[in-house]
C-alpha cells in the first residue's frame, strides 16, 4: 500500500475543495432558469396585462356569459381567479390604481373630461398616497414604468386605435392639452383610442419628457412586432383594446357589436399571438381582467385616499369582476377563491421584478399571487 507525505494530502484536499465548489457553482448556474425565484415566485421575466370594462364577475364569466373564450376556454387553459376586485367606480381610478397605487380622487372618479393638473392639499402618507384632486399628478408621484426604467428593465403601453385620427389625438402619448377637454372621451367611427384607459398620460413623470413617452406609449400593432423576439418584447406590456373590443361600448361607433362579444373578438386575436410568443413561453404571465363591476364591494383592506371619497363612491370599492390568468407557471384548469384587487396586481408584479411597492399596494392585507395561482412547477 502507497504511503502519503502529509503535503501530497494537503494538496490532494485542496484539489478536492476546489472542484466541489466549482461543481455546486455550475449546477446553481445550470438551474438557474428552472429555480423558482429568491421571493418564492416563479421566475417571471415578462407580464402582459389587458384590461377590459364595466362588467361584474358572475357576467363575464357565469355560464350565459356572451364571451365564451373569456369564461370558459381561457380559464380551462390558466387559472380563473373568482374574487379579484376592482378598486373604485368609473374607469381612470382604476387605471391609475394600477400602475400607481394611487387612491381615487373626485376628478379620477369622474374619468376627467377635463385634463387638469393634480391640485395637492398635503403632504404624501405613509403609503405615498397624494391627497387632492385632479388628474395629472406631479413627478413626484411615481409608477411602475418608472421603477422599471430605474432598474434598467423595460416597459411597454399598446394602445389599440392610438393615432387613427390625427386631427384628434397623435399617434403616440396621446392626451389632450392641459386645462382642455378631452376629445378622446367620444368614440368615432375611425378612431375609438380613450385617454382615460391610457393610465401612463396622466403623470408628470412621463409625459414631461415628450421623447421618452412617445417610445413607450404607442399604438398597438406595435406589439406585434414586439413579440417576435424575447429581446424586443417589454418586461411590461399595458395592453388596452379600444372602447369596442374592451367591451365599454355596447353599440360601436363603427357598426359593430361591442360588448363581451367585441371584447371575445379582441382576446381571439391577440392572446395565442401573446402565448405564442418567445417571451411568454420562456417566463411570461399573462393577465386579462376589468377595470370595475356594478357593485361596490371591495377586499384587501381597501382604504380611501386620506380626506379623500369613498373609493367606490357609494361603497368601499369596484366591485367583484375576475381575473384570468395564463403562464408556463400556472397549470391549466387552476381556480382560486383568494381575494385579490387592483393593488394586489401591482404588488405581484412589482414583487416579480424586485421592485418597492407603489401607494396602496404596499397597504396591509394586499398580498401578491402566490402558491393558488402558480400550481405549475417551473
Amino acid at each position: 500500500m502507497k504511503s502519503f507525505t502529509p503535503h501530497a494530502v494537503l494538496t490532494f484536499l485542496t484539489g478536492l475543495a476546489a472542484a466541489l465548489a466549482l461543481s455546486s457553482s455550475a449546477m446553481a448556474s445550470a438551474s438557474t432558469s428552472s429555480a423558482p425565484a429568491a421571493n418564492g415566485h416563479p421566475p417571471i421575466r415578462h407580464v402582459f396585462v389587458i384590461v377590459l370594462e364595466n362588467e361584474p364577475f358572475q357576467t363575464s364569466f357565469g355560464p350565459r356569459s356572451a364571451a365564451p373564450y373569456l369564461a370558459q376556454q381561457l380559464p380551462r387553459e390558466g387559472a380563473l381567479l373568482r374574487r379579484y376586485y376592482g378598486v373604485g367606480h368609473f374607469s381612470l381610478d382604476n387605471y391609475i390604481a394600477l400602475v400607481s397605487g394611487q387612491a381615487p380622487n373626485p376628478d379620477t372618479q369622474d374619468d376627467c373630461p377635463v385634463y387638469r393638473e393634480f391640485v395637492a392639499t398635503g403632504p404624501a402618507d405613509r403609503y405615498g398616497e397624494l391627497p387632492g384632486r385632479g388628474c395629472v399628478y406631479p413627478s413626484s408621484v411615481k409608477t411602475i414604468a418608472d421603477q422599471l426604467e430605474a432598474k434598467g428593465l423595460t416597459w411597454g403601453a399598446y394602445m389599440e386605435d392610438m393615432g387613427k385620427d390625427p386631427a384628434r389625438e397623435s399617434a403616440t402619448c396621446a392626451h389632450a392639452p392641459l386645462g382642455a377637454e378631452d376629445a378622446t372621451e367620444r368614440a368615432t367611427a375611425g378612431d375609438q383610442y380613450a385617454a382615460k384607459h391610457d393610465p401612463f398620460v396622466y403623470f408628470h413623470s412621463i409625459i414631461d419628457d415628450a421623447a421618452r413617452c412617445g417610445a413607450h406609449v404607442v399604438a398597438l400593432d406595435r406589439l406585434a412586432r414586439d413579440l417576435d423576439a424575447a429581446a424586443t418584447t417589454p418586461n411590461f406590456a399595458f395592453i388596452t383594446p379600444n372602447l369596442c373590443h374592451d367591451g365599454h361600448d355596447a353599440h360601436c361607433a363603427n357598426g359593430e357589436r361591442g360588448g363581451l362579444a367585441g371584447i371575445d373578438r379582441f382576446l381571439r386575436v391577440w392572446v395565442p399571438r401573446i402565448t405564442a410568443s418567445p417571451a411568454f413561453r420562456k417566463d411570461g404571465l399573462l393577465v386579462i381582467t376589468f377595470d370595475e363591476g356594478t357593485a361596490a364591494d371591495a377586499c384587501c383592506g381597501e382604504r380611501a385616499l386620506p380626506g379623500g371619497p369613498a373609493p367606490g363612491r357609494f361603497g368601499p370599492g369596484g366591485g367583484r369582476v375576475g381575473a384570468v390568468l395564463l403562464s408556463p407557471f400556472i397549470r391549466a384548469g387552476t381556480v382560486s377563491d383568494r381575494p385579490y384587487n387592483h393593488y394586489a396586481l401591482l404588488r405581484s408584479i412589482e414583487s416579480y421584478f424586485g421592485l418597492s411597492p407603489l401607494g396602496f399596494a404596499g397597504a396591509p392585507g394586499v398580498s401578491v399571487f402566490g402558491a393558488d395561482v402558480f400550481t405549475a412547477a417551473p
